[in-house]
């Protein structure tokens, strides 16, 4: 199975150009808050109508403008699972289920009873949504989607609405009611643990445009942009220069890098995620940084204020330019040696851990 979708929108001042490919019956679209990620997911479900471009699902054409194809929404066997799940609220859950199937009152009413066994909502039945909790609302959109057998089901940011107990509850149930499901997932969401957790494929948008595209985990391993470092995780992030193939000063963090692999004759910032830090009480070989020795690829730690989680420590310290912050999140393994040892004077980057970034395609 795959899909192709390369569409142009245009949205009052919002422009959406997007183009994305994948084989993987799992794919994401990760992006911050108004990017363009649920119109590209309306546009897929045919609910939004782009402006130009093409939309196909495992080789048919649900719409190409050139060719003037639009299949309509109920035709396109696409499942759909809004924010807030579009229950009929006056409908029982029975009556909802049904809603989404096609035949006679029998095979309607047989085909609702085998969803609402599958769904564990037999008991709940003649209730209305109303009188539903969260992950029991979400239980009885999901059955009416999979009632007539779609090709593809959509899910838009199908959590944000839920505290954190509840959500990672409701994640874990609405993956095993999919995991057996044969046709492509696609989840839309800001969250990257959720992305990461559900998805195989990813998307990363930014302002309306698909940034990069590849397998969630090589995304979140080496990002390639700026803005994809970002949107998965990367806290810290610098400009750069780069002094030759193995050499580079980040002015901003006043941090010189001696390295073993070719440094990225294209890139144009540094990033290091908040975990990945080594923290240094002795200085081992040392290098001139900005007028002082420092340890080789490392920083001098200053600093300016901390935050104490449960399960991690957060330090927000000073660069060399003032207006740089680093972050250095230190897990519980490492808390009770600064407790031992007190604050190290550096923060080493290791080699492998460094994120090397472009601005934009």
């Amino acid at each position: 199975m795959s899909v192709e979708i390369e569409i142009k929108k245009k949205l009052g001042a919002f422009r959406l150009q997007v183009y994305f490919k994948s084989s993987s019956r799992r794919i994401g679209i990760l992006g911050a808050s108004g990017c363009g990620k649920s119109v590209t997911l309306r546009s897929i479900a045919g609910v939004e109508r782009p402006d130009s471009g093409r939309i196909l699902v495992d080789g048919r054409v649900m719409f190409d403008s050139e060719r003037h194809i639009d299949i309509k929404p109920q035709k396109r066997s696409i499942g759909y699972l809004f924010q807030n799940y579009a229950l009929f609220p006056t409908m029982t859950v029975a009556e909802n289920i049904e809603a989404g199937i096609k035949g006679t009152n029998g095979q309607k009413k047989e085909r609702a009873v085998q969803m609402m066994e599958r769904f564990q909502l037999t008991e709940l039945r003649d209730r209305l949504p109303g009188q539903l909790s969260g992950g029991q609302q979400q239980r009885t959109a999901l059955a009416r989607i999979m009632a007539y057998e779609p090709d593809m089901i959509l899910l838009d940011e199908p959590f944000s609405a839920l505290d954190d107990s509840l959500k990672e509850r409701l994640q874990q149930e609405l993956w095993e009611l999919l995991s057996d499901y044969p046709g492509i997932v696609i989840l839309v969401s800001h969250s990257r643990d959720e992305i990461y957790r559900f998805c195989r494929d990813l998307v990363i948008m930014d302002q309306g445009h698909a940034v990069c595209q590849d397998e969630t985990e090589t995304l979140f391993r080496a990002p390639r942009y700026v803005r994809a470092a970002q949107l998965t995780g990367c806290k810290n992030i610098t400009a750069f220069r780069r002094l030759d193939a193995h050499h580079a000063i980040a002015p901003g963090w006043g941090l010189l890098l001696e390295t073993k692999r070719e440094i990225p004759a294209d890139a144009t910032h540094l990033g290091i995620r908040a975990h990945d830090f080594v923290p240094l009480w002795e200085s081992g070989s040392l290098q001139i940084q900005e007028g002082r020795q420092a340890p080789v690829n490392s920083l001098l730690v200053q600093v300016k204020s901390m935050a104490r989680l449960p399960f991690e420590d957060r330090y927000y310290l000073h660069g060399s330019a003032k207006e740089e912050e680093i972050c250095w999140f230190l897990q519980r393994d490492m808390q009770q040696a600064v407790k031992t040892k007190g604050m190290p004077r550096w923060l080493m980057a290791p080699e492998e851990a460094l994120l090397y970034l472009k601005e934009r395609q």
